[in-house]
């Protein structure tokens, strides 16, 4: 199983970078927000609304493009997303005024949306059970990679040739990833470089055998397990939007930071939060391979990472310098990877499954990030910083109380929606 394996770590690899990639794009914007703000009279109710553009197409999209990736499968739709996403970070560079900018975000969120479901479907055909919390960490940590990576590039392009040509870069880089992806990725079960012994290992490892009808939506939606996994979305992902579109922008108005400030500082919450992706994955591999069980060990780990959110949130609400807030910043982005909250559906779905359950919490998580960006806006010009901060710093100990009364326990997949406990693979 050498071959398999090193393919495995691969795909990771690719998916890490698929992530990264779909983080910088998204992340331009909000790195060059005041010096684009500037440029087009744009204020920052108007700013606002751009950055909703995204998060609407970008919910729309995500249950969609959920049941397209099961359809299409997980080669071809990243293939497509990736390439239509780059093309949008592209376009910006065009835009001459806050509604050109407002449709570029509209078809980046679009296409960026498939990017989540398709990549832990290509977790779950590649990782089983008891890895999948390592698989999808490495997987989402290319998101904060690429965050982290969006304040020194974007900044230092943006200060040499202009806002402008910093867009055009970026999403020229999706077409390179492109073309590995297509070399490389096909499910492990029919993938041609392996032999016909480790195609059937791998389908053994996963809970493919399981049952091949994908859940109903009616089904799913009957399902306590859904929602839990929906809630988990609904408190946290607006703690990530915040960060990814607001915290240059907190840094410069609260704290005097210049766009080179951004680009010397603002990468470091970003680190933190794929370090703490990769961590937690790893942590709860290297427990479970030890006999923690998979529900002890990822519930412990959740609980943890909510109270260090608490605690970092309470930090920068009252912070009166900038090094506290940016510590504050770094410890809820921390928390918030190693809660792991995307590993949640393919650590209670079977893999037929898990896309369209990624893409339904991607919905209402989606959602919820529309409604949080108005809410910022209005907190920053009216409240402060503090109170959103405050609001955001309980939001994890809520999704952890959705995982314990609604998913119940992890690592156990259910093939039966009506009967999860006649069929199930423990971890």
């Amino acid at each position: 199983m050498a071959k398999a394996e090193s393919l495995r770590w691969t795909i990771a690899g690719l998916l890490f970078l698929s992530t990264g990639l779909n983080y910088l794009d998204r992340q331009t914007l909000s790195i060059l927000a005041t010096t684009i703000q500037e440029d087009l009279k744009i204020d920052d109710m108007g700013y606002a609304r751009i950055t909703s553009y995204f998060l609407f197409s970008y919910t729309i999209m995500y249950a969609v493009s959920g049941r397209l990736v099961d359809f299409l499968g997980t080669r071809r739709s990243l293939a497509l997303a990736v390439s239509g996403w780059s093309l949008a970070g592209i376009l910006h560079g065009v835009a001459h005024s806050a509604g050109q900018l407002a449709a570029c975000r509209l078809v980046l969120g679009t296409f960026e949306s498939a990017n989540f479901p398709a990549g832990i479907k290509a977790v779950a055909e590649w990782f089983p059970v008891k890895l999948r919390a390592l698989g999808i960490g490495i997987f989402a940590a290319g998101g904060s990679f690429g965050a982290a990576v969006a304040a020194p590039l974007v900044s230092s392009l943006a200060l040499a040739y202009g806002w402008r040509l910093a867009f055009v870069v970026v999403g020229a880089l999706g077409f390179v990833w492109m073309a590995a992806w297509l070399i490389v990725y096909q499910p492990a079960a029919r993938h041609p470089r392996l032999t016909a012994e480790e195609r059937a290992g791998f389908e053994r490892e996963a809970d493919a055998a399981g049952g091949k009808v994908t859940f109903g939506l009616w089904a799913l939606l009957a399902s306590r397990r859904t929602w839990g996994c929906i809630l988990v979305r609904v408190f946290t992902d607006p703690i990530v939007y915040f960060v990814s579109f607001w915290i240059p922008k907190y840094l410069t108005t609260a704290h005097g930071f210049s766009l080179a400030d951004i680009g010397r500082y603002a990468w470091i919450p970003f680190v933190a939060l794929s370090g703490g992706n990769i961590l937690g994955g790893s942590i709860a591999s290297w427990l479970v391979e030890r006999g923690g069980g998979v529900d002890r060990v990822r519930k412990g780990l959740m609980l943890s990472a909510s109270l260090l959110v608490l605690g970092s949130g309470a930090l920068v609400a009252t912070a009166t310098n900038p090094t506290a807030a940016l510590l504050g910043i770094t410890g809820i982005s921390l928390g918030h990877g190693l809660w792991g909250n995307l590993a949640v559906p393919s650590e209670v779905f079977p893999s037929h499954s898990v896309a369209f359950v990624t893409g339904l919490a991607g919905t209402l998580g989606g959602v919820a990030g529309i409604l949080s960006q108005f809410g910022i806006a209005w907190a920053a010009g009216n409240q402060g910083y503090g109170l959103i901060f405050g609001v955001f710093s309980v939001c994890p100990l809520l999704a952890y109380l959705a995982v314990k009364i609604l998913v119940g326990r992890l690592g156990e997949i259910s093939f039966e929606l009506a009967a999860p406990v006649e069929k199930k693979i423990h971890a």
